[in-house]
């Protein structure tokens, strides 16, 4: 059991056990092509074979608390995340993960793209970064700025940042999977400003972003309609600004809010109304729109740097 399927197992009278597809796609023994459990992967695992919870589908009761209330299966964070926002396919939501839903079962070999199923009977595929925040916040400690002034910076600055790139993997990176990487800046000379340093800053940080993207739609076949950014990322107005010119889409930002909250909200409104789908479901607020010309040629620098330094 995952500690998700304690909290079902619990206000339920501990009768039976209960669990969604979301979650139990990613134990490593659930097969999203049949949407049921791969014992021989878990006999394969333990040694032996073993009970598990039933798999519920999204909207469906599991049993009752002792006061009589409705319990639903729940899900994991991400996937509540992607009900709350209601995404689309087409739609791809970057935070410290990228995720994307898709219709049908994602398998990506490489293991950069993770086939998750969602809450809704679909698939909830994922490609994870580790290097966002902590690298603005590292620009902005050797600038000697805070975030609004290291966002100022980058946007005096010119796109492309003179030649300078940033390859930001300061703690490795999950995609491409380079655990023992490093950052690496290039294009260094002595005319390079301050005002570089921060545009090279953000321009690498949304270039490896770019990559989870692209690793999406290689996975799911699907081309990208828009991108939604969330989280800590998204504060930054250099971040807004300059990320529709390296993903080469619309971007939107999201109001600040906690969509996975609103995702179980909407969860536990599917279980109680009975429909076949889930109830619609406006997002928080009005996101913001932000739009740019394709900025190729930084892409294009990124790239090569990426692929040079494969193996350091």
């Amino acid at each position: 059991m995952l500690p998700h399927d304690y909290l079902n197992f619990d206000p339920t009278g501990r009768k039976t056990l209960f669990t969604d597809h979301g979650d139990a796609s990613g134990t490593g023994y659930y097969n999203t092509r049949t949407r049921e459990y791969d014992r021989e992967l878990l006999e394969m695992y333990l040694g032996h074979d073993a009970e598990l919870p039933q798999l519920a589908a999204p909207n469906q009761p599991i049993g009752q608390t002792h006061s009589g209330a409705l319990v639903g299966c729940g899900t994991g964070d991400n996937m509540d995340a992607s009900l709350g926002l209601d995404l689309q396919p087409g739609d791809i939501c970057i935070s410290g993960v990228a995720s994307t839903v898709s219709t049908q079962s994602v398998h990506d070999g490489t293991g950069m793209v993770t086939g998750f199923a969602d809450a809704t009977g679909r698939y909830l595929p994922l490609a994870c970064t580790l290097n966002g925040a902590k690298v603005l916040d590292f620009a902005a400690r050797i600038l000697g700025v805070d975030h609004n002034g290291l966002s100022a910076l980058a946007l005096e600055g010119e796109p492309g940042a003179h030649g300078v790139s940033l390859l930001p993997y300061f703690d490795g990176e999950r995609t491409p999977n380079r655990p023992d990487a490093t950052g690496v800046f290039r294009g260094l000379n002595t005319n390079t400003s301050r005002e570089d340093i921060a545009r090279a800053t953000v321009e690498g940080i949304l270039c490896s972003m770019r990559d989870t993207m692209v690793a999406l739609e290689d996975a799911t076949k699907q081309e990208t309609n828009r991108v939604l950014l969330i989280d800590g990322d998204a504060k930054s107005e250099a971040i807004r600004r300059i990320a529709p010119a390296i993903f080469g889409v619309d971007v939107l930002i999201a109001e600040p809010g906690e969509y996975v909250a609103m995702g179980a909200a909407r969860q536990a409104t599917w279980v109680l109304s009975g429909q076949a789908l889930p109830p619609a479901w406006a997002t928080q607020g009005t996101p913001k729109h932000y739009e740019a010309n394709p900025d190729t040629d930084t892409v294009a620098r990124y790239e090569e740097l990426r692929d040079k330094t494969e193996g350091w």
